[in-house]
């Protein structure tokens, strides 16, 4: 008989976990109250903003939202650069990004973009903070992928935010590149085909995403003409059918994280959870995104998306629970990182005040993705000796890269701010100064980021975009025939 995943249950006034990789997660929900003072006052005097992605360890994500300072954001990667824009713009003069490298390399780009060059910009660890499925867009493979969007008319390269600034401007320089999120993904590709006619969209480096996107819009293709438009008014069936074999996706990139919610996993989510909504990254294998859309399309008892569209999905059935009064306790299998979970407590507490209804967030892990301690009074750690919560079984607890993002080491920053600011060198973004055709990889590696930020304002792709994608392979013929 399967062993039950581990879960939390919350209600309005308690948290009750269940099983020991629970009661890890759970125990940093109610900070120090000393540690939440010495951090809000240090945030104040210095203005210094904070940006964090939903992935934190709970002790630093506990005490960042027990913060009053009101410039601490703590999001998904899309709206992090937005956010530390707004700091700025109501008096901060530095800004923290809580995240893995491109994140902090994302904030730079756009505050420079946005006229504020002198702004500061501060990770949190001296040492490069990676990212699995950045790396795998380093790869000689990824560069031949984009040799082939290359030699193809009217290619777009939808390339996922997660990626170097460095990726982001050699792909812009070789073929016209948008940025995207898990968030708007979708609409993006969508857009892409309704807006520029016999395009070719190559996406990447996540092959999950792609191989799930793939999927997505194969369903699609079989839905009624409403259904699809109510998704992008543009599109129906004929058009959904029009576009698939003009979407590809890049074949060796993975999340090490979402990767370990493989067909294990999946599986015992079938066999010992068969009535409870089920939520999936966009970024996780086939099988659990299968379960996931499976239970979307049944009875809106599920969510395929971004963290953000996971913890809008858990928030809005609580919420109608909520309304609906009685004693209830809806369940949802957690198909990300176990860090979102300190969002989750925090806005679905609130929604719970005055009712009986109870929340249990279970989290999908894998026996061997916990590793034994005896001399800890939880017994385990949030992780494994071999990788950091995750196991070649299946499951996941943590990300290791986000996890370098600790709350001493942000303490440790915050205080050398003012006074010994030669110090924070080492924890400044990667600056890319070389040049890619004739411009810097920061100017050039910024405009798919921006371009990105166009559509979602206009939620058109911009015109300089679609001119690009529909001129640049003639124009490049032109120049080579004439050097011939």
């Amino acid at each position: 008989m399967s062993q039950s995943f581990p879960s939390l249950v919350i209600a309005a006034d308690r948290l009750e976990p269940q099983g020991a990789f629970a009661e890890a997660q759970a125990e940093f929900l109610s900070p120090d109250p000393g540690v939440v003072k010495e951090l809000d006052a240090l945030l104040e005097a210095k203005k210094i903003g904070v940006v964090a992605h939903f992935y934190m360890d709970p002790e630093l994500q506990g005490v960042l939202s027990a913060c009053s300072w009101p410039h601490v954001h703590i999001s998904d990667s899309l709206a992090m650069a937005d956010a530390a824009i707004g700091m700025v713009e109501k008096g901060c003069e530095q800004i923290v990004v809580l995240g893995v490298d491109f994140m902090s390399e994302n904030a730079r780009a756009m505050l420079d973009a946005a006229g504020l060059n002198s702004v500061p910009v501060y990770r949190v660890a001296a040492d490069p903070i990676g990212c699995s499925l950045a790396e795998s867009a380093e790869a000689k493979a990824y560069g031949a992928y984009l040799t082939e969007a290359r030699e193809t008319p009217r290619s777009l390269h939808v390339v996922y935010i997660n990626t170097s600034l460095r990726t982001k401007a050699k792909a812009h320089a070789l073929v016209p590149t948008i940025t995207c999120t898990s968030s708007n993904v979708v609409a993006t590709v969508l857009q892409a085909f309704a807006q520029i006619p016999d395009v070719q969209v190559f996406f990447g480096p996540d092959t999950y995403m792609g191989r799930n996107l793939a999927e997505l819009f194969r369903s699609l293709a079989d839905m009624p003409d409403e259904t699809i438009r109510a998704l992008h008014p543009a599109h129906d069936q004929a058009s959904i059918r029009a576009m698939l074999p003009r979407f590809r996706y890049f074949e060796q990139g993975t999340c090490i994280v979402h990767h370990m919610f493989g067909a294990d996993v999946a599986r015992q989510v079938r066999e010992d959870y068969p009535e409870v909504f089920v939520t999936a990254h966009l970024e996780v294998p086939g099988e659990m995104f299968e379960v996931a859309l499976e239970r979307q399309r049944e009875a809106d008892a599920g969510v395929v998306g971004s963290t953000s569209d996971i913890l809008g999905f858990i928030t809005r059935k609580v919420g109608e629970a909520a309304e609906a009064g009685g004693a209830k306790r809806l369940r949802f299998v957690l198909g990300t990182e176990a860090g979102m979970i300190t969002a989750i407590v925090n806005g679905l507490q609130d929604i719970l005040q005055g009712t009986e209804v109870e929340a249990e967030i279970i989290f999908p892990v894998a026996s061997e993705a916990i590793a034994q301690d005896p001399e800890s009074p939880l017994v385990v750690l949030p992780g494994v000796s071999g990788g950091e919560g995750c196991s070649t079984a299946g499951g996941c607890a943590t990300c290791p890269y986000m996890k370098m993002n600790s709350l001493d080491a942000l303490l440790s920053v915050v205080r050398k701010v003012g006074v010994a600011d030669d110090d924070l060198a080492p924890y400044e973004p990667h600056k890319y100064v070389e040049l890619v055709d004739g411009r810097t990889a920061a100017d050039i590696g910024g405009e798919p980021i921006l371009h990105m930020r166009g559509f979602q304002k206009q939620k058109a792709l911009p015109a300089a975009l679609v001119e690009d994608v529909e001129t640049r392979h003639a124009k490049r013929s032109e120049r080579e025939l004439a050097v011939r």
